[in-house]
Order: C-alpha cells, then structure tokens, then sequence
C-alpha cells in the first residue's frame, strides 16, 4: 500500500510469439523499402535526377544524386530515434510504434505515386528527397521501440534469439525487395521497367504497412514500458558524459554490421552495373544471394550468442569481413571466375553480416536502463547507420569514380569492421546472463 493506495495490477503480458511478429512486422516494411530504393537506385536516377539533354553533365551525377538523397533519409533517423524514442520511453511502445509503421508506409506508397523529371521537371527529385527524409524521421523510431519490444518480453535466456528477429525481418525485408526487382527485371522490357515498373514495388508496401498497422494495434500495450513524468527529458537523457559514452561506445560496435551490410545488401546492384558492367538481372541476382546468406545467419547467430555471448559471435563476424573483403570483391572482379563461386562468395559475404545483426539488437539493448532504452539504443543505432550506412553508396560511388579504384567496396568494409572489433573487445563475457537494467 501507499498512501495513494495500492498500484494497479499490471495487465497479463501478451505471448512472446504475438510481440514477436507486432515488433517484426514494421522492420519488416522498412527494410523492404530500403532494398528496393537500392535496387532501382540506377533507375531512380535516370527518372528523377538526370537533366534535360544540354542541361548539364551526366556521368555519375544522377547516381551520386540518388544516393545524396538516400543520405538523407539516414541523416534524419537521429532525431526520429529521438522523437520516437521519447515517446516510447514515456507513454508506452506501442503508440510510438504505431506512429512510425505508419509514417513509412505513407511515404513509401506516395513515392510509388510520384511524378518523374519528364513530369514535373525540377520538383521531381525534391519531391522525392522530401519522402525519403519521411522515411528516415519513421525508421528513426522504429529500431529503438521494435528491439525494446522484443528482448524486455523474451524469455530468460532467450534475449539474443528475440533480438535476432528485428535483424531477421530486415533480412527478409531486404531480400524481398531485391526479389521483387529481380523478378520485374526478368518479366519485363527494359523500356517498361524504366516507364512504370518501377513503381509497382513501392506502391506494395501499402498492404504490408496496413498489415503491420493491425498487428501493432492488437497489441495491447506492455507493463513496465512508461516513464515516470519526473524522469529526465531528452537533454538529460543523452547529455550526461556516462550516457554520451554508451551511445558513443554503441555506434563503435555496430559500425562495421552498418557498414558492410550496406556494402554487400544495397550499395552492392549499382556497384556491379556501373563499376564491373554487370546487368540490371546479374546484379540484382547477386544482390538477392547476399540477402539469403544474411537472412540464413541471423537467428543461428542470435541463439548461438544466448550460449556463449555476444561477443565471441560478432568479434567472428566483425573479423570475417575484414579479412576476407578484398578477396572477395577480387572475385567478383574475376570474369573467369565460376559462377558457382561467385554465389558463394556473395552468400558467404552475406552471412559474415549476420554474425554482426543477429546479437546486436540484444547487445545494444543490455547497454540502457528500461527507462532510456528505447531513446538510448535507438539513437546509437540511427546515428551508426547515418554516417556509416546512409553515406556508404555516396562515399563508394564518390571514390570509386574519383580514384578508379574499383576496390574501395572492399576498403570501406573492412576498415569499419576492424574498428568495431576493437570496440566489441571490451564487451563483458556475461552480459547475455544479466537480467535487463
């Protein structure tokens, strides 16, 4: 009892299963927007960024224009990890989730709706870059709530493999964009990809979004999920040197899981068109074999990390990537190289990624107390992907083009995931044995 009398009794927590697939669905929609935009990113920059003929130089201007606006949309997911974050922490998850599925599904269905440069002339890429800044303010917020949903529900012992299932849903999300554009890439022209086919993966994410509504709807919200009003506001939350360091120390050990899985899940179509020759077809289909072997590790990943840590796990997959980037990019570069090989190779690429995205939800999320949780993780893993990420295809595109160096794919990769295998050193043995702050 206290002197307002006694506290009402906490509702019945939902079955994992049912938080599991609300928490899912959203990262799901995302991510499948992100492979498509990845995808069609050539496309993309023919429709809407390309100048009238005389009206300027082409070359890789438009590509670097779609990839400035995919920046963007990255360089915005801090203040949504933020807003979104706040609010999750403060009156609850679901609210806050709510909100974010469906921001997303708005402008990635608007998008599919857009008036191209022949069109609308000069407003078309800034009508464009304004959704995808939409975008990246929702997937801000989606990250920090999804993952708290997940690993404050899990069973004990169980935090590494429900944290894998937000990883797992961008893999799928990932791979079914890619899938989506291969498939249209197969079954139409060329010329009818380029006219409306485009559209036709983005204007799907309108009934996924409203599925991924309804669950999140039904989902009632969680105990434990609200902040007291007295507790700090956003200032106090991330301006305290402790604070600013998890936050910081967060980004280090995700930089290289942001990094290369940008590299080989999204950057990777374009790359093989533009750089090595490769068709629309052959780069799409590379790029859905990495999205299977990322997917295919994810969950072994997070569950094996529930037995031994996290650290061992993500220090193997961090390591792989590093040692093993350059070769592979060499094969990809190898015309005489078997095709059976170069599935692997791009597979195996995908897969060493997973080793990073399995565990890393459940790890970022043992670093914060429940009452910053959401705005804690959310904004470490927002501001890793913004600068390691969202710049990843403009940084590539950028180099590539200025030092003819068709290799600096790999440079990028590797270089981001030795810096987070220092930084996943000094991760704690036990942590996945320690209940939740």
């Amino acid at each position: 009892m206290t002197p307002l009398g006694p506290l009402p009794a906490a509702p019945p927590a939902p079955p994992a299963r049912r938080v599991l697939l609300a928490g899912a669905a959203g990262n799901f929609v995302e991510w499948y927007e992100f492979g498509v935009y990845g995808c069609f990113a050539t496309v993309l920059a023919d429709r809407f960024f390309t100048p009238a003929p005389g009206a300027g130089s082409t070359g890789a201007g438009p590509l670097l224009a779609v990839y400035a606006s995919f920046a963007v949309a990255f360089f915005l997911r801090p203040a949504g990890a933020l807003l979104f974050g706040r609010l999750g922490d403060r009156i609850g998850r679901r609210p806050a989730l709510m909100l974010s599925v469906g921001l997303m599904t708005l402008a990635t269905t608007l998008i599919g709706l857009l008036p191209t440069r022949d069109a609308a002339g000069a407003a078309a890429p800034w009508l464009l870059t304004l959704l995808r800044a939409l975008q990246g303010l929702s997937a801000g917020g989606e990250f920090g709530g999804a993952v708290a949903l997940m690993t404050e529900q899990a069973p004990p012992g169980r935090r590494g493999r429900h944290g894998a299932w937000q990883s797992f849903t961008v893999a799928l999300g990932l791979l079914a964009g890619a899938a989506t554009a291969a498939l249209l890439a197969s079954a139409l022209s060329p010329q009818a990809l380029a006219a409306w086919g485009w559209r036709v993966p983005f204007l799907f994410s309108l009934p996924l979004g409203l599925t991924a509504l309804n669950l999140r709807r039904n989902l009632p919200d969680l105990p434990g999920t609200a902040a007291r009003a007295t507790e700090p506001g956003p200032a106090e939350v991330l301006g305290g040197a402790a604070a600013a360091r998890a936050v910081l120390l967060g980004i280090g050990r995700i930089m290289g899981w942001s990094a290369a899985g940008y590299t080989f899940l999204v950057v990777l179509p374009s790359y093989l068109q533009a750089t090595l020759g490769a068709s629309l077809r052959e780069a799409l289909t590379a790029t859905a074999l990495a999205n299977l072997g990322f997917a295919a590790s994810i969950l072994p990943a997070g569950i094996l990390s529930d037995r031994v840590g996290r650290r061992p796990v993500m220090l193997a997959g961090a390591l792989a990537v590093t040692l093993l980037a350059l070769p592979l990019l060499h094969l990809l570069q190898d015309p005489a190289a078997p095709a059976p090989a170069r599935a692997a190779a791009v597979c195996g690429a995908g897969a060493a990624v997973g080793l990073l995205a399995g565990p890393g939800p459940a790890m970022l999320a043992e670093m914060f107390p429940g009452h910053v949780r959401c705005t804690g993780l959310g904004v470490a893993y927002a501001l890793a992907n913004a600068v390691f990420s969202g710049c990843a295809g403009l940084v590539i595109t950028a180099l590539t083009a200025g030092t003819g160096d068709s290799d600096v794919p790999a440079y990028y990769a590797a270089g981001a995931c030795a810096l987070s295998a220092l930084a996943l050193a000094g991760l704690r043995g036990d942590d996945h044995r320690r209940a939740l702050r």
